[in-house]
């Protein structure tokens, strides 16, 4: 129980027969008793008689009540709130402001020699820089230590990027970037499906309903056409960010209605990307008709046509015409020559066994 406790609240009844001890008028006296208290149960019980029956009961009261006090003490420290903000912000507080010559002359350090203690005090005393502008952002994304830590790498980007001989001031330039990473940190978990992809959308997204609401403040109705021309961006860009941001995130797993009554995810209404299984099917085996015709050709050749079309028409590894002509003792030309004289024989000969149509079919795919 704390000092400020008033002191009716540890006022008892008066004593006298019938009626319970009085408490102690300080929150001293209260420690003391429940002392004396732990001293009187010390002794052994031949000695209580004589103690006067009146000062035992006043000060086994006033250790039951010291009891229950640091209980209580102990469970309110245990179940109050800790506000995390309060808490950084005390911490920030405790790093003190560099003036222009500081920072620079730890800029010049940190640039020059890499030192990375000056780039730390840099950092550090400008974190109170990223609270302030994440509090700007505070009513787009409502958790404002989620920002203040994405600041927090905006900063430290912007003092690895810092020139100190630009006569730019350090907070100047990071302001930009500590706004940069707050922002791509609202615009990714704005929603589970991100929203903005390109620089258009980007834009879109963090002015178009302030653009809006500024058109309808003069009195113009917000078209998107006027809303993109005054944005720099495409009429179509306009409208989709604007169903989209409309529009809530739906659930691929969500039930939806069927005709026979039966609940249905809405993945399982959605059109598959891949082939049909039928096609698939039908692909695998004209491809396995192509294959053994191949081979089928293949075993009627001889001398270089035959070593051509294993070496090179249907190896995994194919050999240079080059070097097939070095073997061979002939020019890489007359291979060259050589192999399409022998594609033509093929594709007459698939021609001839399959049919024009099938092969037509497969040179397609």
């Amino acid at each position: 129980m704390s000092a400020e406790t008033p002191d009716d609240e540890l006022v008892g009844t008066p004593e006298g027969e019938g009626t319970a001890p009085s408490m102690p008028d300080s929150e001293a006296e209260l420690v003391d008793a429940g002392e004396a208290a732990g001293a009187i149960e010390a002794e052994s019980r031949d000695s209580l008689p004589d103690l006067p029956a009146a000062v035992v009961k006043k000060a086994r009261a006033a250790k039951k009540a010291t009891k229950a006090t640091k209980s209580k003490s102990s469970k309110e420290g245990a179940l109050s709130k800790r506000d995390p903000l309060a808490a950084y912000m005390r911490d920030v507080q405790r790093y003190s402001l560099l003036t222009p010559t500081e920072e620079h002359d730890l800029a010049v350090k940190y640039v020059a020699d890499g030192d990375v203690d000056a780039a730390r005090e840099l950092v550090t005393s400008n974190l109170r820089l990223v609270v302030k502008i994440a509090y700007d952002y505070r009513r787009a994304y409502k958790n404002i230590l989620d920002l203040i830590q994405e600041g927090n790498i905006g900063l430290m980007q912007a003092v690895k990027k810092y020139d100190p001989y630009k006569g730019v001031k350090l907070s100047s330039y990071a302001a930009w970037w500590i706004r940069a990473y707050i922002l791509r940190y609202i615009l990714n978990t704005h929603r589970m499906v991100k929203l903005g992809t390109t620089q258009a959308q980007r834009k879109l997204f963090f002015n178009l309903k302030k653009e809006k609401a500024r058109l309808s403040a003069m009195g113009i109705e917000p078209t998107p056409e006027l809303i993109a021309e005054r944005l720099s961006v495409k009429v179509d860009e306009v409208i989709q960010m604007d169903r989209r941001m409309s529009a809530g995130d739906a659930s691929l797993d969500a039930p939806v209605g069927s005709g026979d009554g039966r609940s249905v995810a809405r993945i399982d209404l959605l059109q598959s990307g891949g082939s049909r299984i039928d096609d698939v099917l039908a692909e695998e085996e004209l491809g396995g008709m192509l294959r053994d015709k191949i081979h089928e050709f293949g075993a009627t050749l001889e001398g270089k046509e035959e070593k051509i079309f294993r070496e090179r028409l249907v190896a995994e590894d194919p050999r240079t015409l080059q070097d097939l002509g070095k073997g061979f003792g002939v020019s890489r030309e007359r291979v060259r020559q050589i192999e399409k004289r022998l594609k033509q024989k093929l594709k007459a000969y698939l021609t001839a066994e399959l049919g024009s149509g099938v092969l037509d079919v497969y040179e397609a795919g």
